[in-house]
């Protein structure tokens, strides 16, 4: 086990350092720069500002930059918000898409695992059939399309929440839920095709001839194993809902991660693009190490060597 952990540390480590390498690459075949959007500024200004930033130092002195301050966990400074360092700006996003990320979760999974669960245990039924019709048409909508459909059902026709901003808790309940309808129609797919092809397995015939219940069968037996696949697809996912999505985010005008992620490329920010990139690379590496440990602890089949 401390070996698997140590070996997903390391790992964890080298994709971080993958992904400041390839943002920071990226962000310098943009054209343009930080310093070039401000306006009636000479040229002796802003050969100052680049060399307080940074910028006129050869490219590897400055990609050897970006990674002494996340090896020292001493995050830059904001190209764009001036003052502000990226860990400030994280930490001023992160709790609004957080907050949008956990909630969709757990609607997502309130709706999808029951919805796969009855079509598995009642297939080619009209519940099977009205189950999944109902999960494809979710996985067929986008979020641009469900998004203001929401708001303007409960936002604009019945007044039930704010129709967009961040203003009171209840400004959570309109993008978790475009969200968690969007995420809960795969993992109803998910459970229904993995509790489906678990039920078939000889330990649960083996399990009725001894005369279990069949709920003890559904539940104790079948459903722990079938929620493998979606613990996998949970890994990521988990991650993407709590970093924010930007489309979701721009819909319903939440301050979140995301409108941050769009304001560092349009002002060619690079300090905070890497800073957001990182911060997502480390959940997905967080969530996906937890999974696995999931996955062990679920199947004893399941060892987990490095």
């Amino acid at each position: 086990m401390l070996r698997f952990l140590l070996s997903r540390l390391i790992q964890g480590l080298i994709v971080i350092l993958a992904v400041i390498t390839i943002t920071f690459a990226l962000s310098r075949m943009l054209p343009g720069g930080p310093i070039q959007s401000e306006k009636n500024t000479s040229p002796e200004a802003i050969a100052a500002q680049r060399a307080y930033l940074g910028l006129d130092k050869p490219w590897y002195v400055q990609l050897g930059m970006q990674i002494g301050h996340y090896a020292r966990l001493d995050l830059p400074e904001s190209f764009h918000f001036k003052g502000r360092g990226v860990d400030e700006i994280i930490a001023s996003g992160f709790p609004v898409s957080g907050a949008v990320g956990l909630t969709a979760l757990v609607i997502a999974l309130a709706l999808g695992v029951p919805l796969g669960a009855l079509a598995a245990l009642k297939p080619n039924t009209l519940e099977d059939r009205a189950c999944m019709l109902a999960a494809t048409c979710g996985i067929c909508t986008p979020s641009m399309i469900l998004g203001p459909v929401i708001a303007l059902l409960l936002g604009l026709k019945l007044r039930w929440f704010n129709a967009s901003g961040w203003y009171d808790p209840s400004d959570v309940v309109m993008p978790a839920l475009t969200l968690g309808i969007i995420y809960s129609a795969q993992i109803a797919r998910l459970t229904r095709g993995s509790l489906r092809e678990t039920l078939a397995q000889e330990f649960i015939r083996t399990a009725r001839a001894k005369g279990a219940s069949e709920s003890s069968v559904v539940f104790l037996h079948a459903l722990k194993l079938a929620c493998l696949p979606v613990l996998n697809f949970l890994g990521p996912a988990a991650a993407g809902l709590l970093t924010g999505s930007i489309v979701v985010e721009s819909v319903f005008q939440l301050p979140g991660l995301g409108q941050f992620f769009i304001a560092s490329a349009i002002n060619r920010d690079m300090n905070l693009a890497i800073g957001i990139s990182v911060f997502y690379a480390t959940l997905i590496v967080g969530f996906n190490l937890l999974v696995d440990v999931l996955q062990a602890w679920l199947n004893p089949r399941i060892r987990l060597n490095a």
